[in-house]
């Protein structure tokens, strides 16, 4: 029956309620002749007297149905407006047959059209409601429907059952909602339960989706409910998104980011390179390691402003550096500079020396590196392969080709580490620092480092973090109630590398001022409130998303540092030191990497571990303080 009712054609259709509305014309008739006349044969005259004239009544009606598009209303469709438009229909029905009557000089009383016309309008109303019900109740049986739970009884949740009472595909079967005045009530033919015994009710109804009807809860809050009832199996869609309670979309937030720069607590530095030390970048070749991460990428975007001649991009992600070449394309067109995109790694020795020798490299400006802490302290011997053979082969190499310039890019987190990735990038220092001192002043590059913390809105950084949680609806991780950290933005720790790079004469190592160290938990009230959104507390109870101390992870600090001795001389810009420290000789340096190498070689971590505890300051103590405050396993518990 439903492929019946499925294969009609629109003209089909029309000619059915056409067929109907013909069929309710002689009965509207009928009705009122009957309630007009005296007796039977009363009754059964009249009809005779006016049979002449309804053949030319029903043609005259079918004209009438089609030019004003009553039997093309659709069933589903026919609300107030077409309920008018059948009541306009009704009454010209009766003047067509007052004209008919009079025409043929039937005796038919004025009363007697007036009931014709309502009686059709009744019977007209009822007959599309009646077939309405029969094709729903076809498709009820030959089809699968949706059952749904409605989450909220509000004035959103009854519009909502009204606009599906008659949905072929969804059938609303109750609510649930969280204000106790209305459990047990009756809202919209529905009952009303608890929240708290939807599974129950989902159980017994054979509930299929829960449709959230709550728009003016925060989206926090709607997504923790969300997550609730996902989590005991039901799928979970949400208003006001009406696409979303037909289809496959998942509950959907809409929450915007706020610029990462909003959580410096303090002014940006101006990221104008041309500022200053441009010539050094004007018409040079320009390496670029790493040039699809969070750094490299704004490297190449501030390099591109210099006007360079080429620009080398070396990144071991295919999908990095397509995202980056495809950028700097469209800009580098305009200004004529030439752009090499390279797939491979720092560590590939020959392939560092072909495509240095290859593209005559003037300024290499070294960002590869692997540095999400938690991901390297899992992972040491692949961490110190690409963090430290692979600065030592780029800038062995850089030498080897004549580059003028090698600028590397280092970490607060070098200054006495506490975890792998830290102890890597100040082995990467000490190559970088021990080359310096062992190439002649012009003879060869001017090898530099440049040192800062945490970069604002990174890939693995806190604020993206917290902006993704908060889509969640919370709750926000900290690891600690009092860890800090130094931020800066990527354009200007960039715009400060750059400067630092052109001010180098060989050696330094080069500390960027970060201004005071931010407290995360602080940080992460300022995302949360920054998105309108309230901080869920002891305090407040009430608030929209709660931040959670999860402990520090292995290899963290409660807060970092820029420079070991603190003596840091200024330079020729207010925002960029000199860090005056010491550094491994061209021997130990030598012994440090022998022995990493035959670590690697034999793939033993803690023999690789162990070279950078040797040789790196506070790594060893700084181990050692962590196992020794980290909770003890006590068989009891």
């Amino acid at each position: 029956m439903l492929s019946f009712v499925k294969s009609l054609s629109r003209s089909q259709k029309r000619n059915i309620m056409l067929a109907v509305d013909s069929m309710l014309v002689p009965l509207a008739l009928l009705l009122a002749l009957s309630l007009h006349s005296s007796g039977g044969q009363s009754i059964l005259s009249m009809m005779l007297a006016y049979l002449p004239v309804l053949p030319v009544f029903l043609v005259i009606s079918g004209a009438l149905s089609v030019l004003l598009g009553v039997s093309t209303i659709q069933l589903n469709a026919y609300e107030s407006a077409a309920i008018g438009l059948t009541g306009a229909y009704s009454v010209a029905l009766v003047l067509v047959s007052v004209l008919l009557t009079t025409a043929a000089q039937i005796p038919v009383t004025v009363a007697t059209h007036i009931v014709f016309g309502t009686s059709f309008f009744i019977f007209s109303v009822i007959s599309r409601a009646v077939l309405l019900q029969i094709v729903l109740a076809i498709y009820r049986r030959s089809a699968v429907r949706c059952r749904v739970l409605i989450y909220g009884a509000g004035t959103t949740g009854t519009q909502l059952v009204s606009a599906l009472r008659n949905h072929e595909k969804i059938e609303p079967v109750a609510f649930v909602d969280d204000s106790r005045a209305l459990h047990g009530l009756v809202v919209a033919r529905l009952p009303v339960y608890s929240p708290v015994r939807i599974a129950e009710i989902a159980a017994e109804k054979q509930i299929d989706r829960v449709l959230l009807a709550l728009p003016s809860l925060s989206l926090p809050k709607q997504a923790q409910i969300s997550r609730r009832l996902q989590k005991m199996g039901f799928e979970v869609q949400a208003l006001p998104s009406f696409a979303q309670l037909i289809g496959e979309e998942a509950l959907v937030d809409k929450l915007t980011d706020v610029e990462p720069k909003l959580f410096l607590n303090r002014d940006e530095v101006s990221s104008v390179t041309g500022a200053g030390g441009i010539e050094s970048y004007e018409g040079k070749t320009i390496l670029i390691s790493g040039a699809g991460g969070s750094i490299g990428s704004e490297l190449c975007r501030q390099v591109l402003q210099c006007h360079p001649a080429k620009m080398v991009l070396f990144e071991l992600s295919e999908v990095a550096l397509y995202k980056v070449d495809m950028e700097l394309r469209q800009i580098a067109e305009d200004i004529e500079v030439e752009i090499v995109p390279v797939l491979g790694t720092v560590t590939d020795t020959l392939q560092v020396r072909r495509i240095l020798t290859k593209h005559n490299i003037q300024v290499v400006l070294h960002a590869a590196a692997y540095k999400h802490v938690p991901l390297v302290e899992t992972n040491p011997l692949t961490g110190l392969t690409n963090n430290v053979l692979g600065t030592q082969t780029l800038a062995t190499e850089a030498a080897t080709a004549g580059v003028e310039r090698f600028i590397l890019i280092s970490s607060d987190k070098a200054v006495r580490p506490s975890n792998v990735m830290g102890a890597s990038k100040r082995l990467a220092e000490f190559v970088v620092r021990d080359l310096a001192t062992r190439v002649p002043f012009g003879e060869g590059p001017i090898y530099t480092m440049v040192r800062f913390g945490n970069v604002l809105g990174s890939s693995g950084s806190v604020v993206p973090l917290f902006q993704e949680q908060l889509r969640r609806g919370g709750p926000i991780t900290v690891t600690h109630r009092d860890v800090s950290r130094y931020f800066m933005t990527a354009q200007e720790a960039v715009h400060l590398v750059l400067r630092a790079g052109a001010m180098a004469k060989g050696g330094e190592i080069y500390v960027l001022d970060m201004g005071k160290p931010v407290p995360i938990e602080r940080l992460a009230r300022q995302v949360i409130e920054s998105a309108g959104y309230t901080v869920r507390d002891a305090n407040y109870p009430e608030g929209d998303i709660e931040i959670e101390f999860t402990g520090l992870r292995p290899g963290e600090k409660m807060t970092e540092e820029l420079s070991l001795t603190g003596n840091m001389v200024g330079t020729g810009h207010r925002k960029i030191f000199s860090a005056d420290e010491a550094a491994l000789s061209e021997i130990e340096i030598a012994s440090a990497l022998r022995s990493l190498r035959a670590a690697l070689a034999a793939s033993d971590e803690q023999a690789a571990k162990d070279v950078a505890m040797r040789w790196v300051e506070g790594y060893s103590l700084a181990v050692r303080e962590q196992f020794e405050n980290a909770p003890k396993f006590n068989p009891m518990s």
